[in-house]
């Protein structure tokens, strides 16, 4: 898995790269109430927003950590936003993008570099 500074995860899978965000993250949201996801077949280029997660805290922004397509949404946090915060690394997932550069994902940090980076 690769993490980036926006406290986002990334995981190769087999047909995509899946991504959400770390517990970290979601300690610093507080308990997440609605998650607004994009369309499958969206073409994102790194940086844009595509999800926005509201909070009891406050609302916040995922930005695409790589250029590619929306291939699949996890259409769970529409019912269960709360899964986000209960499951971050496992059934909280946000979205999957087949990419369309994957070498992006070499900027960005492995486990160890992201736990320096919070600590």
């Amino acid at each position: 898995m690769k993490y980036t500074e926006e406290h986002e995860w990334l995981r190769v899978e087999d047909d995509g790269v899946v991504i959400g965000i770390t517990e970290h993250a979601t300690e610093q949201l507080g308990d997440i109430v609605f998650v607004e996801l994009p369309e499958v077949g969206t073409t994102v280029t790194k940086d844009d927003e595509i999800v926005v997660i509201e909070s009891v805290k406050a609302a916040s922004d995922i930005l695409a950590p790589i250029d590619g397509e929306i291939i699949e949404v996890n259409e769970a946090l529409g019912e269960n936003p709360a899964l986000a915060n209960e499951d971050a690394i496992g059934a909280g997932w946000f979205v999957k993008i087949e990419p369309s550069d994957a070498s992006q994902m070499d900027d960005y940090m492995d486990e160890a570099g992201y736990k320096k980076f919070i600590a």
